[in-house]
């Protein structure tokens, strides 16, 4: 396993990653652009691109936002509100993860900045179903919400002729450098299914699985290139026109709309993802059995990339929470109706034995640690 030697991503980074030849990644090359960017012409090459979308009629909506009780949601209502001073129709899957602080930080944004919103909840008994089939198929509890959560604001384009659609971060920008900024890449088909997606629509859970069926499924089909054209559909992310600093954007909505976090056991970060009981419990410890890579590297790497911790302190934090516990195991079984035992003999289906290696008969350890 090869490790950045900037920051503390591996090889094997699910979204893919590269090397130059003194062992820098392509995140951490693609973050410099950060510091060379002109960002005060970006935000003004966005008011422009967005000047056209703009409703002269003030009832309706200008674009479509989508949001969740965490993550960049604020900040990403805030700039479209307040910066670019749209009229925002506001969508929200419902993960069926919910935190209480992650219902209020939702109900709160709603009334703080004063949009109208829209939800969708799919009737339980189909997640339940849809997850046991993705565990077994590819280790994965959040398949659903992948999904659910980058395909109702296609659909809900296409259904109310909203063409524009503005998200926070490309992962595949902040992360691993997949684009430049300069690309100003924009929403695609192709990125969601190779990657959020792990290579599977919901088309093909149905071709794939004999217990799913379109009636299951129906509500993650993604429009056809004739619907996205008739309305025109556009999907562009803000970290291509503002320089990205979750951190420090989180603190600033704290602040301004009492933004509230919740203390994890696997990583240092309050801010992120404080809406779900899994993300960075289950969800996190099946990431690291497949990978042996886990959400406190994303959170050191992106802090050690902005300057604020160094590589060693990055590294330190890793350590103390790679291996932690999840937490919220009971939750979940209790939520999908599953014995451990079952649970345990489906993960065990896709544990990476390149990263792991056998102890004991019921234990393993991580073959590779960055150093």
């Amino acid at each position: 396993m090869k490790y950045c030697k900037y920051c503390l991503y591996p090889s094997n980074h699910p979204l893919g990653i590269t090397f130059n030849e003194d062992g820098v990644c392509s995140g951490c090359l693609i973050h410099e652009e950060k510091n060379q960017i002109n960002w005060n012409e970006r935000i003004q090459k966005l008011k422009k691109i967005v000047k056209p979308y703009k409703s002269k009629i003030r009832t309706i909506h200008d674009c479509i936002v989508p949001v969740s009780g965490a993550r960049d949601s604020y900040f990403i209502l805030h700039v479209v509100k307040n910066i670019l001073g749209m009229n925002p129709l506001l969508v929200n899957y419902n993960s069926h993860y919910n935190t209480s602080t992650g219902i209020k930080n939702l109900a709160n944004l709603r009334s703080r900045l004063g949009s109208d919103f829209l939800q969708m909840t799919i009737n339980p008994k189909k997640i339940h179903k849809i997850t046991k089939e993705t565990l077994k198929l590819f280790g994965s509890m959040y398949w659903h919400i992948l999904a659910g959560q980058t395909v109702l604001p296609v659909q809900t384009s296409v259904n109310y002729k909203i063409p524009l659609i503005i998200w926070g971060a490309h992962q595949g920008i902040d992360q691993v450098g997949m684009f430049s900024h300069y690309d100003e890449v924009e929403m695609s088909r192709k990125y969601r299914k190779d990657h959020d997606l792990m290579g599977y629509e919901a088309e093909d859970l149905i071709q794939i699985s004999s217990k799913l069926n379109e009636s299951d499924l129906y509500k993650f089909f993604y429009p056809n290139d004739a619907e996205l054209s008739a309305v025109g559909v556009r999907g562009i992310y803000l970290n291509n026109f503002i320089r990205w600093d979750s951190r420090k954007q989180h603190e600033a909505m704290i602040k301004k709309y009492e933004y509230e976090t919740i203390k994890n056991n696997r990583s240092f970060d309050y801010y992120n993802d404080v809406d779900s009981f899994h993300y960075l419990g289950v969800h996190d410890h099946l990431k690291l059995i497949k990978h042996g890579y886990c959400k406190v590297f994303d959170h050191a790497s992106r802090e050690i990339r902005l300057g604020s911790m160094s590589r060693a302190h990055g590294l330190k934090l890793v350590k103390k929470h790679i291996l932690n516990d999840e937490k919220d195991l009971q939750v979940f079984l209790g939520w999908i109706k599953m014995r451990k035992e079952e649970f345990t003999r489906i993960i065990e289906r896709h544990r990476n034995m390149n990263v792991w290696e056998k102890t004991s008969k019921n234990s393993f350890s991580l073959k590779y640690i960055p150093k």
